[in-house]
Order: structure tokens, then C-alpha cells, then sequence
């Protein structure tokens, strides 16, 4: 399986899509999918039935995997959508070459 470029906790930008320029954080990575749970982006409606927690039933907003192919990095000094690169096993942003945590 591939090395993926974003980690859960990551603060994220969206490229691609309905929710292209909205960024938020990293909740969760599917690796053998390839899809990320991001905070607040691909927002899906889901119908439940009432339950201990939501009594009530109904319809309920909840986030949905996205694909990391749409999603880069935020860069830690500049704030845009940057790519990554590896350097002695430490990723690294490729537009101001600083360190990411």
C-alpha cells in the first residue's frame, strides 16, 4: 500500500469538487480506499431511526469520505494548498520548504 501525503489531524484544502477552497481537519484516513473524513466538508444527509442517542429519529447532516486525490496540505507559513515532499523521512512542504508537524 502506498504512503499517503496527508495525516489524521492534518488541516486540509479541497481542490476538486463541490467543496473546492474549503479547508478543515483531518478526522479520520481509509488507506486501503484512499479517502480521508474531513471536518466539515462533503456534508451528507443521513436518515436514521430513532435511537438511545437522537430519540427523535430523523434526518441527520454527517461528513463523508473524500478522495485524497482532492485534498492538499495547508501550508504552515503561507496558508495556501501546498504539495509534499519527504526529506530524511520528515514531510516537508514543497512551496516554502518548511517542516510539517
Amino acid at each position: 500500500m502506498a504512503k499517503l501525503h496527508i495525516k489524521k489531524g492534518d488541516i486540509v484544502i479541497v481542490n476538486a469538487g463541490v467543496n473546492k477552497g474549503q479547508e478543515g481537519k483531518v478526522l479520520e484516513i481509509f488507506p486501503a480506499k484512499q479517502r480521508a473524513l474531513v471536518e466539515g466538508i462533503n456534508m451528507v444527509s443521513k436518515h436514521t431511526k430513532p435511537n438511545a442517542e437522537n430519540p427523535q429519529g430523523g434526518i441527520i447532516k454527517q461528513e463523508a469520505p473524500i478522495h485524497i486525490s482532492n485534498l492538499n496540505l495547508k501550508d504552515p507559513k503561507t496558508g495556501t494548498a501546498t504539495r509534499i515532499g519527504r526529506k530524511d523521512g520528515v514531510r516537508i512542504s514543497k512551496k516554502s520548504g518548511e517542516e510539517i508537524k
